[in-house]
Parts: C-alpha cells; sequence; structure tokens
C-alpha cells in the first residue's frame, strides 16, 4: 500500500515552450503541451503493477495511485480517481464528433489524457491517461 502523498500548495508552473521542448522527452512534450495522444499499448504504465505514485512527467505533481489504477484493457494506464481532486483540472474536449472530458496537471496544465464515464465502482469513472505524460515512483 502507498503511503499516504502530501500534495501541498498548489503553485502554477509556467515555461514557454521552447523550455518545455528543452526539458520535456520528445513525446512528453508533444502530449502535455500539445495535447497528443499516444497509441495504445506503447507506454511503460498500462500493465504496471507495482505500488506507488504516478507523477506529471512535466512538473512532478503527484497525481494517481497505485491503489486507484485498475486494467481497463484499452492500452492506456487507467484510474478510478486522482490522488487528491485538487492535483486535476478538466475542460471539455470539442475535437471530435462528441465531447469529452480533458484531464490537465493542476500544476503546469500539461494534459494527461480524458475522463470516460464507464470506470469500476466507487466512482464509475475512468481517468484514461497517457503514459508519457506521467512518471512512476515505486514505494
Amino acid at each position: 500500500m502507498p503511503p499516504k502523498v502530501e500534495i501541498g500548495p498548489i503553485v502554477k508552473v509556467v515555461k514557454t515552450d521552447e523550455e518545455w521542448k528543452r526539458v520535456l522527452a520528445p513525446q512528453a512534450y508533444r502530449v502535455l503541451r500539445h495535447e497528443d495522444t499516444e497509441r495504445p499499448f506503447t507506454n511503460n504504465f498500462h500493465d504496471n503493477k507495482l505500488a506507488g505514485v504516478y507523477r506529471c512527467a512535466g512538473c512532478d505533481l503527484p497525481l494517481f495511485s497505485s491503489e486507484h489504477k485498475f486494467d481497463s484493457g484499452t492500452g492506456w494506464p487507467s484510474f478510478w480517481q486522482p490522488l487528491a481532486p485538487e492535483v486535476v483540472d478538466t475542460t471539455t474536449d470539442f475535437k471530435l464528433i462528441f465531447p469529452r472530458t480533458e484531464v490537465h496537471c493542476a500544476r503546469c496544465e500539461g494534459h494527461q489524457g480524458h475522463i470516460f464515464k464507464d470506470g469500476p465502482k466507487p466512482t464509475g469513472l475512468r481517468y484514461c491517461i497517457n503514459g508519457a505524460a506521467l512518471k512512476f515512483v515505486p514505494v
């Protein structure tokens, strides 16, 4: 069981596009800064079963716990809730035929993925997250 993670105050991280490009891996840059979606089953975390915390690859904010992770069969890391409500922000994405709820890191505003209403109890939600947007810290 992962230890309790202290979130602390969330102070915004602001960088220019060039600064983000320098500090992020290419795929993390495309996902976090340009809302790209990685191909399913190509990330390191969709089948990770280790205990730990998933942090934003852009700013290191703790976002998700392995305790809330489940296998959705989609090829992306999936969680039924974030570590705390304040670590993520949401917006409505109108890029497809139907609107979707997009998830962003509350600290650096990096795109994480989307929320769908087909997850397990207790929330019924599936936070479908790009592995390139995360880094994993085992406990």
